[in-house]
């Protein structure tokens, strides 16, 4: 039998590896992004993950039980926003380097603490709401609103981060109430359906070489997600959050090696901020999560 701890290693070391995956197609985006229009990518991505949650489905009980849903509507809600997530980062992609889309999108988690409590009803101790003030002061320290020399674009990664707080909150609740096979697979249909209502009007014809990457990150986008799968069945979610952190390092590290991107002392200063807030929030949570009977 298998130590419990090994268990463990492997949940981390799949984390890693598709947070790694998740910053490549990253880079990837940011390279279509120049010529094809965003809702295009959007729905080609969307093709994909919807077949790969129908072959998922089909493998763990059937496509018909797992569009058996007890809360229809926020798995809709749940796809349209991850639609609208995806959409608005990729266009942030377009504006920004890939490192500095991702120093700003790490304040999420500190947007997920703070609407918890009205969206959720969650209870947030003064440790945590600490922690999501220093957060926003450190993001306050990225965007550098008394330099003059503040992007509006910066605000695109700001709302990409805001949606997907939101679609972390939906998920949270769809968690409790459907099985993964079901998120999984209204995640991929929504979304198909959602990308599909735009794509027609933004449709471009393909160059040989965008076939070729698009490839490349529909094949990145699936096997991070599988992945991110597994990692959840060898190790509980509360262990691995602060792992997922590492998707800003790998960002920071291929925007330098693909398009030389080099960060500010005072970004990284101010993501060092925001990060240590995001953990430490993790860390009373886990807490949180031992005490709940």
């Amino acid at each position: 039998m298998q130590n419990p701890a090994d268990h463990i290693l492997k949940g981390v070391l799949a984390t890693l590896g598709a947070t790694f995956l998740f910053a490549t197609q990253d880079a990837i985006t940011k390279h279509l992004a120049q010529n094809m229009s965003v809702a295009q990518i959007v729905f080609i991505r969307f093709v994909f993950f919807a077949l790969f949650a129908v072959v998922y489905a089909t493998r763990r009980g059937g496509v018909r039980m797992a569009l058996i849903t007890h809360c229809g509507a926020l798995q809709w809600a749940r796809g349209l926003l991850i639609v609208a997530e995806i959409g608005i980062f990729a266009l942030a992609l377009r504006h920004l380097g890939v490192a500095e889309t991702h120093v700003l999108f790490a304040c999420f988690p500190l947007m997920v603490t703070a609407l918890s409590v009205p969206l959720l009803g969650e209870t947030v101790g003064w440790r945590r709401w600490s922690a999501v003030s220093v957060g926003f002061v450190g993001t306050v320290l990225i965007l550098d609103p008394g330099a003059g020399v503040f992007k509006p674009e910066a605000l695109i990664a700001l709302l990409a981060a805001l949606l997907f707080a939101l679609y972390n909150l939906v998920t949270r609740k769809t968690g409790r109430m459907d099985r993964l096979e079901t998120s999984l697979l209204y995640f991929g249909v929504v979304g198909l359906l959602a990308s599909a209502v735009t794509a027609p009007f933004f449709w471009e014809p393909l160059e040989t070489g965008e076939i070729g990457w698009l490839a490349v990150l529909t094949i990145t986008g699936i096997c991070g997600h599988l992945l991110l799968i597994k990692s959840l069945q060898w190790a509980p979610a509360v262990v691995l959050q602060p792992f997922n952190y590492f998707l800003l390092v790998w960002a920071i590290g291929v925007g330098y090696v693909v398009y030389g991107e080099v960060l500010s002392a005072r970004d990284f200063f101010g993501v060092s901020v925001v990060v240590a807030s995001g953990l430490f929030i993790a860390f009373r949570e886990r807490r949180v999560f031992r005490r709940t009977p």
